[in-house]
């Protein structure tokens, strides 16, 4: 039996896991951008801090189904697939610490807490209205949709059309 189509399925089905538990998280951030009220705020990042357990979940399958695919079908010898592998990797590099700092500043500007907070530190103090408006006007969120929204359709390209 060949298992190959099996595992090309896991592939684009932790894909899509990614996607959706991601593309929540990232309107949510987009949603952010208007939003000043503080408690719809808090409810935005608490979607997209849920949304990512999905995310993660999705990103694991994509990868084991890929690489098993990979394995399966020989493509290790072809540059693609390095590419592919590197560019998610780079994405990952880049969008990390720009989105986690960016939101673990918005989360302490609404009085949350965030996972760098150690559990004996105190709740932090919400900023006034001015700060948190300025926090929430940063082009970050769009800095981060352009990396890993231009990032996904290359590797598309590149798993699509297998071009070297």
């Amino acid at each position: 039996m060949d298992f190959y189509p099996w595992l090309v399925f896991v592939h684009i089905a932790g894909a899509f896991t990614f996607v959706l538990g991601h593309g929540a998280s990232a309107i949510a951030a987009i949603r952010l951008r208007t939003e000043r009220e503080p408690e719809r705020v808090r409810a935005l990042l608490d979607l997209s801090s849920s949304s990512l357990t999905s995310a993660y979940i999705g990103l694991l399958l994509l990868l084991a189904g890929g690489i098993a695919a990979a394995f399966a079908h020989a493509w290790w010898g072809r540059l693609w697939i390095w590419s592919s592998l590197v560019l998610l990797v780079l994405i990952a590099v880049a969008m990390y610490p720009l989105g986690s700092q960016y939101y673990a500043k918005v989360r302490h500007a609404v009085g949350l807490r965030t996972y760098q907070d150690k559990k004996d530190d105190p709740d932090p103090v919400p900023s006034s209205p001015a700060e948190l408006d300025a926090l929430l006007s940063s082009n970050r969120p769009g800095l981060l949709a352009a990396i890993g929204g231009l990032g996904l359709l290359v590797i598309i390209w590149l798993m699509v059309f297998k071009p070297f």
